[in-house]
């Protein structure tokens, strides 16, 4: 049996990831089957609840018929990941910059941010390098099409996509943690701002801290909490969009 922490077969998972995945066995398992099983235990459970024996024990079926199909969790984990991004545009128009650059690359951060709200557990992967199944790429090739023939290199056109997806990241982390501490801890944002705030007046010295102290009184008071991840997702982006903006202006102007 495979051992879950041995690193993927890079033939074989491109062989999966690119191959028929809907042809079943004698089992009456299929890839896709045994792949969707896996997503609804991880959107339920996180990835770290992932395992073949609970896939199987999901598809109410023996752990080993799994193998025949996918070798270990390492390869199911890729093709969790493929099979995601394929639902990325599946619904939604996919992004163009025929209305503009700036519409096409805020269509392309505001549905990743929901995607990740939809399946969490893609945050607690490491991405760095990517998965490069069909789905992936062809996901990467919509993406980039809305910077295409805007001004910059093809290597500024990956930068560009590169840092507004990890700002989409950041923000979607930070919004799940906060979800995640809220239930946790059985106590809300609010309840809990209430019940420090007033306390933190109390110890620190604002003027010791006077930035900090009216900056995270403002703060504060406008998130009823000390964060407001969605505030910090479209702020961000905005700011990034702007930057962008300038350089271009500034290459048309050169």
């Amino acid at each position: 049996m495979p051992d879950p922490g041995t690193p993927s077969d890079p033939t074989r998972v491109l062989a999966l990831l690119w191959g028929p995945q809907t042809k079943t066995g004698r089992s009456g398992l299929s890839v896709k089957t045994i792949v969707r099983a896996a997503i609804t235990l991880a959107d339920q459970h996180g990835i770290e609840a992932v395992s073949m024996r609970r896939v199987a024990n999901h598809l109410s079926v023996g752990t080993m018929s799994l193998y025949t199909h996918v070798p270990g969790k390492p390869e199911l984990t890729e093709l969790m990941i493929d099979t995601v991004y394929g639902e990325l545009y599946s619904d939604l128009k996919q992004p163009s910059h025929q209305n503009g650059w700036r519409e096409g690359l805020t269509h392309v951060a505001e549905t990743h941010w929901a995607m990740l709200h939809r399946h969490p557990w893609l945050l607690d992967i490491p991405t760095t390098r990517p998965v490069l199944g069909p789905n992936g790429t062809r996901k990467y090739d919509a993406d980039l099409q809305v910077l295409d023939g805007i001004g910059l290199t093809d290597v500024e056109m990956d930068a560009a996509l590169t840092l507004v997806l990890t700002h989409v990241e950041g923000s979607a982390r930070l919004a799940i943690n906060q979800t995640r501490e809220r239930r946790d801890s059985g106590v809300t944002d609010e309840e809990w701002w209430t019940v420090n705030a007033p306390l933190l007046e109390q110890v620190m010295d604002a003027r010791r801290f006077p930035v900090a102290s009216r900056v995270g009184q403002a703060a504060g008071a406008a998130h009823g909490a000390a964060v407001n991840p969605d505030l910090t997702f479209r702020f961000g982006l905005t700011c990034l969009l702007d930057g962008l903006g300038v350089l271009l202006e500034g290459r048309r102007q050169a």
